[in-house]
């Protein structure tokens, strides 16, 4: 046996064994999740920043029609997608509708995909509207066939209830509205009026392909339930084998425990799927690595490699979700202390909203955490956490109500934060509001289904462990400490090993594999360089970039914001090697211009270590913060001992050291990982060329680092 299989196998156990002790703890928890994937090889807009536009939704149609294969018994269909503010129309969204218990659902004419299909004679289509009709008739449902102008002439409204179909001069032209594709999502939200009467509406024209027609169009209506939907299929599929293809469209489909609903949606600079949730997470890690393979089979990515050797996520996130077999039994709504011991836990742990997240970070970002907005809503948060712990029983929109004013951005929208309830019990959010539903919005995308789903199992299980028991009773308030201390990797990786010692306490331990999975990130930009008998490790830290407000043209222009992405911080840190006695070790020095870098003594697995934080300007902003802020790039740092003759000048450059262009983007991992090694340079010098450093101006320290902006102007 490999070592790559005997790992997996080791992460399949794991993984089952995680799964049966929190089912044992806390049955029904699901789980579900919002992969992105990009072309990473692309700089065309779509790719970069655009939602829409170039060869975005081919490559959807081809990766579902890769889904498709692996669910013979699936159903495609073409629904309305989201819609922003500035567009006009709905965006597209493909969707794969199956039967959970994988039986076949649907064994009619498929959607023909990015397929081009043979001329369709318009016989055929009258053909397939003659049987169609026939087959409502024979379920007893009352109709009425028309046509009309347009490009879905052919016009089919029943009803199935007992009452009579009025088709009067009111009724036809309410029933000749135009394609739902056609029309903007209104600010109430997505509605069938007619089904809402229950006058079913179904829409048939043609569709022209490449070379002519080459498959017909079925609008479809907003089905109520699972049971009512299927109960038409019956109907449609007969129908439907007299087409060579047939394309679904309009509103999206009902959906309950029964069925698994998977959706591809355009967002910017990636496609992202809306993965149907599962009961465990040995389901959620089989669908995960169905999903990562046919992606990379499309040539679709999880990452993007910038030209000097970074490497980032698919730049859409990796959201993830947790919920129950139904709204009303979801474990947030069923344990009405849960969702409060988890908000305070989260906040007690910040490596759970920092660790696995994108660059973009901080009160203004797409993921916020309760403790980076206004302090006095977060003082307000802790009232609100205090009241809950003495209400006897709350309903589940008291509990919404109680806690939604909180987990939001400062700009009070509720969608972007670390902690996303919008979709709990929300009466105000229309169709989707009240799901029983906790959304993770603070993960960036997971480089593999093994790393999505182990995050997914370290959710599952701290969810599990707070519906026995309270870890953390109070909020703790980690004021100007949160963004000094847990921007460092050092303390993240402390924090994320203490939650793990939380789990193993009750029972829940992730297992080594599990653990070294969420533990490691191979991505980030790190160093360590030896010299003398010391281990240096120079290591990118976090950055809360701020809002960029005032005059800055088009701030609100397509939804974006401005922020001043200039300012970096880098983790300098130290350790003794080859026995160096902690004496030798305490008078090792690094340097940056001639000050000395105050370090911080911490301890770790590895014994003693010295740290420092430096924040810097690395370049100059187009429209940023501080415009007498130089930039400090390269980085120079010295490092030295008072006992040694010979002292190391290393260089961190952010581009390649001589300054000149790349070829191109990296081709691979190994290439980007290349050019980021170039990006440091080394240098022995002689010691005594160098002039005695001297303390850096207080005004430029806090208890974890420097920040050179106050001196590089």
């Amino acid at each position: 046996m490999s070592a790559v299989s005997a790992s997996s196998d080791t992460l399949q156990q794991e993984i089952s064994s995680l799964d049966e002790r929190i089912e044992a703890i806390l049955p029904g928890l699901w789980i579900g999740a919002e992969p992105t994937f990009t072309l990473r090889n692309s700089e065309q807009p779509e790719w970069l920043s655009e939602a829409l536009g170039g060869e975005k939704e081919i490559l959807a149609q081809r990766l579902m029609r890769h889904l498709l294969e692996r669910h013979p018994g699936g159903l495609v269909l073409r629904t309305l997608g989201r819609q922003y503010p500035g567009e006009p129309l709905p965006r597209w969204s493909l969707g794969l509708y199956a039967s959970r218990d994988g039986k076949p659902l649907w064994q009619g004419s498929h959607d023909p995909l990015d397929e081009e299909l043979p001329a369709l004679p318009p016989e055929r289509l009258l053909a397939f509207m003659d049987h169609l009709l026939h087959g409502i008739a024979m379920k007893g449902w009352s109709t009425h066939p028309f046509k009309c102008q347009g490009s879905l002439p052919h016009r089919l409204v029943f009803r199935v209830d007992d009452k009579p179909l009025m088709h009067g001069e009111e009724e036809l032209a309410r029933w000749s509205r135009e394609s739902r594709h056609e029309h903007p999502i209104p600010p109430s939200g997505l509605e069938d009026e007619l089904a809402a009467r229950g006058e079913y509406l179904l829409a048939l024209g043609p569709h022209t392909g490449h070379e002519g027609v080459d498959c017909a169009i079925l609008e479809l209506p907003a089905f109520p339930d699972v049971r009512m939907f299927r109960r038409f299929l019956e109907v449609l599929e007969p129908a439907a084998k007299y087409l060579p293809g047939l394309i679904l469209q309009g509103y999206p489909p009902p959906v309950d425990e029964t069925v698994v609903w998977t959706t591809l949606t355009p967002d910017p600079a990636v496609i992202e799927i809306n993965q149907a949730p599962y009961p465990g997470s040995r389901q959620f890690y089989a669908a995960s690595r169905e999903l990562f393979g046919v992606c990379e089979k499309v040539g679709l990515s999880t990452y993007r490699l910038q030209y000097n050797g970074v490497e980032s996520d698919s730049g859409g996130g990796g959201q993830l979700t947790l919920g129950g077999r139904t709204p009303n039994l979801s474990p947030f709504l069923t344990n009405r202390h849960l969702l409060p011991r988890l908000i305070r836990y989260w906040v007690a742990h910040p490596a759970l909203s920092y660790w696995f997240a994108p660059d973009y970070l901080g009160g203004t970002s797409q993921s916020p955490r309760p403790d980076e907005g206004l302090r006095n809503l977060f003082h307000e948060l802790r009232l609100a956490l205090h009241l809950l712990k003495h209400e006897k029983d709350p309903d589940s929109e008291f509990l919404w109500r109680s806690l939604a004013p909180f987990l939001i951005d400062p700009s009070g929208n509720a969608h972007r934060s670390d902690l996303n309830i919008e979709k709990l019990w929300n009466p105000y959010l229309p169709g989707r509001g009240c799901l029983g539903l906790v959304e993770f919005r603070a993960f960036r995308m997971a480089g593999s289904a093994e790393r999505s789903t182990a995050l997914g199992l370290l959710l599952r299980a701290l969810v599990a462990m707070l519906s026995r028991q309270d870890v953390t009773p109070d909020l703790l308030d980690w004021g100007d400490t949160l963004h000094r201390r847990f921007a460092l990797p050092f303390f993240l990786r402390q924090d994320l090993q203490q939650v793990c010692v939380d789990l193993q306490q009750i029972g829940l331990g992730l297992g080594p594999s599990l653990e070294r999975c969420l533990m490691l990130d191979p991505a980030r930009t790190r160093w360590k360089v030896s010299f003398e008998g010391c281990q240096l490790e120079l290591e990118r830290a976090l950055e809360f970039w701020p809002l960029v407000g005032g005059d800055a043209e088009g701030q609100e222009q397509g939804g974006s914001r401005w922020v001043d992405a200039s300012t970096a911080r880098w983790q300098v840190l130290l350790r003794p090697i080859d026995g160096t006695p902690q004496q030798a070790f305490s008078e090792w020095n690094v340097e940056w211009n001639g000050f000395s870098l105050p370090l911080r003594e911490e301890t770790d697995g590895q014994g003693v270590v010295r740290l420092c934080a430096i924040r810097l300007r690395e370049f100059e902003p187009w429209i940023g913060l501080h415009p007498g802020v130089k930039p400090c790039m390269p980085l120079s740092l010295i490092l030295r001992h008072p006992a040694k003759p010979s002292a190391l000048r290393l260089q961190i450059h952010g581009w390649q050291p001589e300054g000149l262009p790349y070829p191109g983007l990296p081709k691979d991992r190994k290439d980007a990982e290349r050019r980021r090694e170039e990006r440091l340079t080394r240098e022995t010098v002689a010691a005594g060329s160098l002039k005695l450093a001297v303390a850096l101006p207080p005004e430029s320290l806090d208890d974890y680092g420097v920040d050179l902006r106050w001196i590089c102007s």
